[in-house]
């Protein structure tokens, strides 16, 4: 499986809008994510559907900068077509 299938078999969520935006983010922006932006992105996927959702709607945040500079990037891919 390349690193782009595993990546969006790993953005299947338990919550249809999770679904969404981060399929939404892989089409969108994943490819333009550094190595270690992608590292991030893969920690990130590790959390809980309710955190995830949480920090995708600006309701909590991270303390981690490469997690929020990612966030930031998911939720930027929602308002470009």
């Amino acid at each position: 499986m390349s690193e782009l299938g595993r990546v969006r078999w790993q953005c299947r969520r338990g919550m249809l809008e999770l679904d969404l935006l981060l399929r939404r983010f892989v089409d969108r922006g994943y490819h333009d994510l550094s190595s270690e932006e992608r590292g991030a992105f893969s920690r990130l996927l590790d959390y809980p559907d309710d955190t995830l959702l949480e920090l995708l709607m600006g309701r909590m945040t991270s303390t981690e900068g490469a997690i929020a500079s990612v966030i930031e990037k998911i939720r930027a891919a929602q308002h470009h077509a």
